[in-house]
């Protein structure tokens, strides 16, 4: 429908903006330039391939010019876009297209081989490289505009997406993303990060995450700004980016902003034009703080979730030192809860678990009605996240609801012992499972990776927990690894630990 064209829109009152640049081509397109491709696209999709409102586009890509005409294509018809991790195996690949059941697969072709090996491949009725969809777009702009806009019902619960979560169950689940969500988190992102159309940003995120799409590139494309698509993250190219391109604001997560502080870039890049950077994902550690502060680049982070928003919370950059450790407090459109097991409100600085209603709450789980019923209760979604709340309406993250276990009837928070573990000079990373115990019936397993060269020792880590720790806290079982495993998304894999766990029991 009309208003949910936001390329349509720029067409008209700032056509000849630029919307988005390829940084390893250097090919741009203007708003322009993107809903004209988008309305022959659409024309191609709906008219000649038969396609309608509520089918499925499941793309296989990188950051490119043909996903935002896509972008634009899904605001302009009702289509759902299918985001596909290309870290994935064939085998993993081939569950989301079995369970998305797209009607039409895109991939770029140095991905081929992978897609087509997965059985389900076949059984998609139309089939399209990238590279096809880019030649068509090479003879489309020689063609007149017409206007596709409106022609197509569907209302604001629509989605846009169809997002599939790593989550730590066995299969990723599809979260509905809709236009009502899309255009309630924009306006939240650009209350509290005070987005206009003059900001330039960079977005090196994979297109499979919803931040790649939520954090930052949907509010530019509501407020006519612009972004820089790169495909992967490069932190020398990046900074330098920053600084040719002028960009004005950069998000991303902690790792990333270790690596450009290690690049030979950093003390040389001119950073002046940046507002500040935003930082999701995990908890940044205050001295990379400090560094990117004495920069002259102020950090402000957040937190969200695939199925709301994500743009949930925000710490604003005055607050980084002051509020260290917090997500900030909720965005704009928000009502948020911390309860207990029995869903009653917790006072501040008690624990419970946040629960969210808002217009960015996702309907529910593609073709998986079980985990929607348990995961939105009475219009609140339970984010399974265990939080605190301060005297002032600082949010903590203390835990996911599923990592804590229970020691002598004592709840342990597995991120509060990792954390004091990371302190110590000769860990890089730790992750903390319970597992079974005789006496206190659940304990702690550290499981850890030293150091180049370290001979850390399992006594010397369980007598520094003990010196600084409740004993209940203290992991009794330690085990070294050369490293964690992760999951899709990047996140350390505690599932495959506990499953690991099992097989040698």
């Amino acid at each position: 429908m009309e208003y949910f064209d936001w390329f349509n829109k720029w067409n008209i009152y700032n056509p000849d903006k630029t919307a988005f640049k390829e940084y390893e081509t250097g090919r741009k397109y203007t708003y322009a330039q993107v809903n004209h491709l988008a309305n022959l696209t659409a024309q191609y999709f709906i008219d000649d391939l038969g396609l309608k409102t509520g089918d499925r586009v499941a793309v296989l890509s990188e950051n490119n010019l043909e996903y935002m005409v896509l972008f634009s294509v899904a605001q302009k018809t009702g289509l759902t876009l299918v985001p596909l991790n290309y870290r994935l195996t064939s085998r993993e690949l081939d569950f989301m297209l079995t369970d998305s059941d797209p009607d039409l697969v895109i991939w770029e072709e140095h991905f081929a081989d992978k897609i087509q090996q997965a059985p389900a491949f076949e059984a998609v009725e139309h089939r399209l490289p990238m590279e096809k969809l880019d030649k068509m777009h090479y003879d489309f702009k020689a063609k007149k505009t017409i206007d596709y806009s409106g022609n197509h019902k569907f209302d604001e619960n629509h989605p846009i997406f169809l997002i599939y979560t790593s989550g730590t169950t066995a299969f990723p689940k599809g979260a509905r993303y809709t236009h009502k969500m899309l255009l309630w988190n924009s306006l939240n992102t650009e209350i509290r990060l005070d987005i206009t159309s003059a900001d330039r940003a960079i977005n090196c995120a994979p297109p499979f995450h919803t931040g790649s799409w939520n954090v930052l590139l949907a509010t530019f494309v509501l407020h006519g700004a612009y972004t820089l698509l790169m495909r992967n993250f490069d932190a020398d190219a990046v900074l330098e980016q920053m600084e040719t391109d002028k960009h004005t604001i950069f998000w991303g997560v902690p790792t990333m902003l270790k690596l450009m502080v290690e690049s030979t870039k950093f003390e040389g890049a001119d950073l002046s034009r940046i507002r500040y950077f935003v930082i999701g994902g995990e908890a940044m550690p205050i001295p990379l703080i400090k560094i990117w502060d004495k920069k002259g680049v102020p950090v402000r982070q957040g937190y969200g979730l695939t199925e709301v928003g994500p743009n949930v919370t925000s710490l604003d950059h005055s607050d980084a030192i002051r509020k260290q450790g917090s997500i900030g407090t909720p965005n704009f459109f928000y009502h948020t809860k911390l309860v207990n097991e029995q869903g009653k409100e917790v006072g501040s600085d008690e624990i419970g678990e946040l629960i969210i209603k808002s217009d960015t709450v996702t309907p529910g789980y593609w073709k998986n009605e079980e985990a929607t019923r348990e995961t939105i209760i009475d219009g609140w979604f339970h984010t399974g996240d265990l939080m605190q709340r301060d005297s002032e309406g600082y949010l903590y993250v203390v835990d996911r609801i599923k990592n804590m276990y229970i020691s002598g009837g004592e709840n342990v928070y597995p991120a509060e012992v990792e954390h004091l573990i990371r302190q110590l000079d000769d860990v890089r990373d730790v992750a903390i499972i319970g597992v079974p115990h005789e006496k206190w019936g659940e304990t702690g397993k550290a499981f850890i990776v030293k150091k180049s060269g370290s001979d850390l020792s399992e006594k010397q880590v369980i007598d520094y927990c003990l010196k600084n720790l409740a004993k209940y806290k203290t992991p009794a079982y330690i085990r070294f690894l050369e490293q964690l495993p992760v999951n899709n998304a990047g996140k350390i894999d505690r599932k495959a630990l506990r499953d690991q766990e099992k097989t040698e029991a």
